[in-house]
Parts: C-alpha cells; structure tokens; sequence
C-alpha cells in the first residue's frame, strides 16, 4: 500500500513557525493542537495554524525536504507561504 507523506509548516498568531514531517498530516496537527508535552517548541510558541504543506510519497525524501526548509533563512520561508497562502489561512480549518 502506498503512502502519503507530508512536510509541513504550522505557525502561531504571532507567525512563530514550526517545520515537520508526517505522514498523518490530520493526527499530527490535532497532537500539535491539544499540546500535550507543554515542553515541546510547539507548545511553547502555540504554532497551531497550517499555514504550508508538501506532499511526497517517499519518506526518505520528505525528510530531506524538511531538512531544506529548516535551513531556509525566515524570509525565504516567509515566501514560501505566501506563495501558496498569501492570507496565511490555516489550511486545516475547513469550516472557514
């Protein structure tokens, strides 16, 4: 069976970004949401909002590909957002 895996880039109100790598973009984002480990970055900076997301079916190539975000500067990652969200909507938010 075939797998879907997913870089992706959540932020906060305040545009606090976090980079990741799943291949359960809906489970990872509600763990993100519930904030459980209250020491975990995401928690700390409340990135709650989808804000970017890349699809690949290679594991080995999603985490190569999260490891370029991260080493983007931030305006390069700024773009990279607004490019495909340009009004920073969370993405994940279906009800808007």
């Amino acid at each position: 069976m075939a797998r879907t895996y997913f870089v992706y880039i959540i932020a906060s109100d305040t545009r606090e970004l976090y980079i990741g790598v799943t291949n359960d973009l809906e489970r990872r984002l509600a763990e993100h949401r519930l904030g459980q480990d209250r020491e975990s970055y995401s928690a700390r900076h409340e990135t709650k909002h989808l804000v970017y997301y890349e699809m690949t079916p290679s594991v080995v190539s999603a985490i190569h590909r999260e490891k370029r975000l991260k080493r983007l500067s931030r305006v390069r990652k700024l773009r990279l957002i607004e490019r495909m969200n340009p009004a920073w909507k969370d993405l994940a938010d279906f009800s808007a």
